[in-house]
C-alpha cells in the first residue's frame, strides 16, 4: 500500500511518498552543502588561522614567469621557495633586495603591513615582488600601494581553492605585480 501525501503546490493532484521521499533527500543535501559553507566560511573568516597555502599549480604558472627565490612569508611545509622566511625569521624585517618575491601574506589583519612592506621592497634595484592576495579594493592598503601604483593588477577569474580546502574562498583574489 503506497501513502500519499497532498503536494502543497498541487491543484488537486496527490503527490506519491516517492516524490516526497525525493523531496527530502533535495532538502538534506542543500542543507549540508549549506553546512559545508557555513563550516568554510567560519574558517575563512576566522582570526584563528590567517595563512592559506598557495595551490600548487597557480604558483608553477606564476613562478614560469617570475622565476621567484623568495617566499618571505610561509611555514616550512607551505614554502614554495628555495629560499624563505617562517614566523620566526620574520619577513617583515628581512631585505629582499636583488630578489623575486612571491608573497601570499596573511589574510589577517597584517596584511597592510605586509603590503606595504612588499611596495617599498619592489623599489629596490633588481627587485620584483608578486603578491597573491584578496581582491579587496575598497581598502586602505589598496589605495595607499597599490592602486596607480605597481606595475600590473591581475584579478583571478574565479575564486582559488587554497591548501587542503574542499571549497573554494569565499572571496576573489588578485595578483599584484610591484
Amino acid at each position: 500500500m503506497t501513502i500519499s501525501k497532498r503536494h502543497p503546490t498541487s491543484t488537486g493532484i496527490w503527490a506519491h511518498t516517492s516524490y516526497i521521499k525525493k523531496m527530502d533527500d533535495r532538502k538534506k543535501r542543500i542543507n549540508k552543502k549549506l553546512l559545508d559553507k557555513k563550516m568554510n566560511n567560519k574558517l575563512m573568516f576566522s582570526h584563528e588561522d590567517n595563512t592559506w597555502e598557495t595551490p600548487r599549480a597557480f604558483f608553477d604558472k606564476l613562478n614560469d614567469e617570475f622565476r621567484f627565490t623568495l617566499d618571505p612569508c610561509c611555514l616550512p611545509e607551505t614554502a614554495k621557495c628555495e629560499k624563505y622566511y617562517t614566523p620566526k625569521e620574520n619577513g617583515l624585517m628581512q631585505n629582499w633586495e636583488g630578489q623575486s618575491v612571491f608573497c601570499n601574506p596573511p589574510y589577517g589583519r597584517e596584511i597592510y603591513t605586509w603590503v606595504k612592506k612588499c611596495s617599498e621592497e619592489s623599489l629596490k634595484q633588481n627587485t620584483i615582488v608578486v603578491m597573491l592576495i584578496p581582491a579587496r579594493t575598497d581598502t586602505k592598503y589598496f589605495h595607499e600601494f597599490i592602486y596607480n601604483k605597481a606595475r600590473e593588477i591581475r584579478f583571478i577569474k574565479g575564486r582559488l581553492k587554497f591548501g587542503n580546502c574542499k571549497n573554494s574562498a569565499p572571496f576573489p583574489s588578485m595578483v599584484v605585480i610591484f
